[in-house]
This record gives C-alpha cells, sequence and structure tokens, in this order.
C-alpha cells in the first residue's frame, strides 16, 4: 500500500481525507483523478479478539472463522477494486472457532484442543471473506485480487531465537525452493480465490491471482534485517516486511498490468 502511494503521487499528490489513532485505516483522495485509495487494517479478515490472560495481552488471538470482519467488509459497497494482502499474522498462538464453537487451535498445546496448525486457519478466513464480496447484495462488480503469500527469509534459527536475513545479493530461480511450507500456502490461497471465482461469475464479480510467491523467494536481500527501527523489538531482525523502495514495487507493476489487461 505504502509503495502504491508513492507510485501514484508521481501523477498526483493525494489529499489525506482521513487516519485513525493507530494510522491503521487511512484514506488519501487523487481529487484530478476521482480515485481514493483506501488501506483496511485487517490482521485476520475475519472477527478477532484478543486473548486476555489476568489482565495481560497474550498476543493469541480468538479467531471466528466464519465470522467476517466488519472493520473491512462495511466499506465494500464503495470499492471498486480489492487488493488482499494477509497471512502472517496466523502463525501465532490462535484459538479457532465457527459457529462460536472451540474446533482447534494453532500453536497453542493445550489439552484437549488440537492443534490443526495455520493452514486450516487460513484457508477458513480467506473462503469467510471471499463469499462475503459474493454475497454483498449492495455492492458493485468488485475486481478482487489476492497477493499470494509473502515469504520470510529466516535463515540460522526462527524470528526469536537468533535468525536472521544477511544476504545481500537476489538467488536465481534454479535456488528457490518450491516444497517448503511457503508454496503450500500459495496453495491454499490460490484454490480459495478460484472457489471464489467460478461463485461469482453470476454476479460480475473478477477474482484474480497477484502472484508474487515465487519472485519474492527469489528476494532474500530485500529485508530491513536489524534496521528495522522497532523499539519494541531490538536486537531482532524484521524478515518478513520489505524495504521501500524495493522488490515490492514490483508487486504494484503486475497490480497495474493485471488492471489494463482487464480493461475495465
Amino acid at each position: 500500500m505504502e509503495s502504491l502511494l508513492c507510485l501514484l503521487s508521481t501523477v498526483e499528490i493525494p489529499k489525506s481525507v482521513y487516519k485513525d489513532a493507530e494510522d491503521r485505516f487511512t484514506t488519501w483522495e487523487f481529487q484530478n483523478h476521482n480515485f481514493t485509495l483506501m488501506a483496511l487494517w485487517s490482521q485476520f479478515l475475519v472477527v478477532a479478539n484478543e486473548r486476555i490472560i489476568n489482565g495481560t495481552s497474550t498476543g493469541g488471538f480468538d479467531l471466528h472463522l466464519d465470522k467476517v470482519d466488519t472493520n473491512w467488509s462495511d466499506k465494500l459497497p464503495s470499492i471498486d477494486y480489492a487488493v488482499f494482502s494477509d497471512a502472517h499474522w496466523f502463525f501465532r498462538q490462535n484459538y479457532l472457532y465457527e459457529r462460536d464453537n472451540l474446533i482447534g487451535c494453532v500453536y497453542c498445546q493445550a489439552p484437549n484442543v488440537t492443534d490443526l496448525g495455520p493452514s486450516v486457519a487460513i484457508k477458513r478466513a480467506f473462503e469467510t471473506a471471499f463469499k462475503e464480496i459474493n454475497n454483498c447484495k449492495n455492492c458493485k462488480k468488485i475486481f478482487t485480487l489476492l497477493r499470494t503469500f509473502s515469504p520470510s527469509h529466516f535463515e540460522g534459527a526462527a524470528w526469536n531465537n537468533g535468525g536472521g536475513c544477511n544476504r545481500t545479493l537476489p538467488i536465481g530461480e534454479e535456488e528457490v525452493n518450491k516444497g517448503g511450507s511457503d508454496w503450500d500456502y500459495r496453495k491454499i490461497q490460490v484454490e480459495e480465490i478460484d472457489i471464489a471465482r467460478s461463485l461469482g461469475e453470476g454476479s460480475g464479480n473478477i477474482f484474480e491471482i497477484l502472484d508474487v510467491t515465487e519472485i519474492m523467494l527469489m528476494r532474500p536481500d530485500g529485508h530491513p534485517g536489524l534496521y528495522w527501527g522497532n523499539r519494541w523489538m531490538k536486537g531482532y531482525s524484521d524478515c518478513i516486511h520489505w524495504c521501500l523502495p524495493g522488490p515490492i514495487d514490483t508487486w504494484n507493476e503486475l497490480l497495474l498490468e493485471m488492471v489494463k489487461r482487464r480493461d475495465i
């Protein structure tokens, strides 16, 4: 989103018309082009309540996989293009619910609770989100793009165990591992967008894939590493987010090309 805002600003300086206190929901208007850009922040796309124990945040959430997060879905009637960009929040200690019943967890190691892993949560959350688009009664025809899983490049250890991303050069296509978990999460997303596309044909909705997984696997050099300036996480490398300007600008070049090809 920040990359897109920077690229569009070379044509017209936008007017900031809304920003919440945490800078998570933001809106800019490009008045000369009758174009509005909104960032709608939703960690899981579905309803999520952080788990609080003895008054302390745990960092884990109760996820209601069959209930859409209205913080973004309420905006659908005013949206022409929707870009979904989500996944990494699912890799934490979350508890999963459907019909208000606990069905399992992710990394919880709790007695009598089945650890279903992040794959189930990702699959069900995207399914619920895309159903919301196809079932929206007051919406225009929406062009929905799913940005596929954006890989991290921790090497040596996990993020909180000394892992880092210290490479300074891209790797070749022949070095890309297409058998790892990154590829598995991409596969889940592609399957869900294919289902949504078939269900949305009658209503005129368009679902496409902004497939960045493979090209981003080739860019282990594109992360902030230790230089991300997070005061709460000093000493830890950031191998999940991407430096700007940098590889992430390519996502918007692909986005532009896909919109042009659709000619809408």
